[in-house]
C-alpha cells in the first residue's frame, strides 16, 4: 500500500513541476525584441541555465549600462541536479514567452525559480508580488491544527536563516495516528539572515488572509517561498497514506 502510495505521489509532483505556477510581466518595462537589453536577456538566461544546475543557485548580470540586465535562478534545496536542470531549462524557455516585451520578469515553478531585470533587485527582499494557492477543504479542528503549524513553521524558519541550510528550511509534525503535516519554507541565497527572516515573516503572516484552516497552503514571493500540506511533497519523500491532494484555488496578489 505504502508502495502505491509513493508511487502515485511521485506522479503528482512530476505533473506539478511541468507547467509554471505563476508568472510576473513587468508592463512598465516594455522593450522590442530587437533591442540591446533582449539580447541581454537571452545571454543572461543562457549563463542561468548552464550554471543553476551545478548549485541550485546562480546569480549574473549580461551587458552594460543602460541595457544593462540582472538574473537569478534558483532550485529548491531539496530537489535533484537533473530535475533542477530541467525545471531551469523549462523557466528559461517559458519566461521568455510569456513576457518577450518586458525587461522585468519572473517565473515560479514547483522545483525552481527564475527572473531578470533590468534594475539590480540582488539582495533586495521583494514581496511586491505574490502569488497564493490554498486547499479548498478546511481541517477539522483549526484550533489545534493552527497551533501545530505555527510550532512546525517557527521550527523550520529558524532553520532557513542558518548560513549552512542556505536559506531552506523543512520538516513535519505528526497530527494524529494517521495525519502528518509537512511544511518547507526557503529564501532565495542573495539574502542576508535578517532579510530572509523578514521575507518569511511576511509569507507566514499571509496564512490567516489566505489560507485559514486550509488543508493546504503556498505563498511565492520573489524572495522566498513557504508551504505546508497533509501530504509529503518534498524529498526524500516521505511514507504516508493519510489524505488525498484535494483541489487547490489561486490568488494573485499586487
Amino acid at each position: 500500500m505504502n508502495l502505491l502510495y509513493m508511487l502515485l505521489v511521485s506522479l503528482f509532483l512530476s505533473s506539478c513541476r511541468a507547467d509554471p505556477l505563476g508568472n510576473f510581466c513587468n508592463e512598465n518595462t516594455n522593450i522590442s525584441s530587437s533591442s540591446q537589453i533582449s539580447l541581454n536577456i537571452d545571454r543572461l538566461l543562457a549563463e542561468l541555465v548552464s550554471k543553476t544546475p551545478l548549485t541550485g543557485y546562480v546569480v549574473s548580470s549580461s551587458g552594460k549600462d543602460p541595457d544593462k540586465v540582472y538574473g537569478l535562478a534558483q532550485c529548491r534545496g531539496d530537489v535533484s541536479n537533473k530535475d533542477c536542470s530541467s525545471c531551469i531549462q523549462d523557466a528559461a524557455k517559458e519566461v521568455r514567452q510569456r513576457c518577450s516585451n518586458q525587461a522585468d520578469a519572473r517565473i515560479w515553478y514547483d522545483y525552481c525559480f527564475l527572473r531578470y531585470s533590468n534594475d539590480n533587485f540582488v539582495g533586495k527582499v521583494d514581496t511586491s508580488f505574490g502569488i497564493f494557492y490554498y486547499n479548498v477543504e478546511n481541517v477539522t479542528d483549526p484550533q489545534s491544527f493552527n497551533k501545530e503549524l505555527g510550532a512546525l513553521m517557527d521550527g523550520i524558519r529558524s532553520e532557513a536563516v542558518m548560513p549552512k541550510n542556505e536559506g531552506l528550511g523543512k520538516g513535519k509534525t505528526k497530527l494524529s495516528q494517521f495525519l502528518t503535516l509537512y511544511a518547507l519554507v526557503q529564501c532565495t541565497r542573495d539574502l542576508s539572515q535578517i532579510d530572509c527572516a523578514q521575507c518569511l515573516a511576511i509569507a507566514v503572516g499571509n496564512f490567516p488572509n489566505f489560507c485559514d484552516s486550509k488543508k493546504g497552503c503556498r505563498v511565492l514571493y520573489s524572495s522566498c517561498y513557504v508551504r505546508y500540506e497533509l501530504y509529503p511533497f518534498f524529498f526524500p519523500l516521505d511514507s504516508n497514506n493519510g489524505t488525498s491532494f484535494g483541489k487547490t484555488a489561486k490568488i494573485v496578489h499586487h
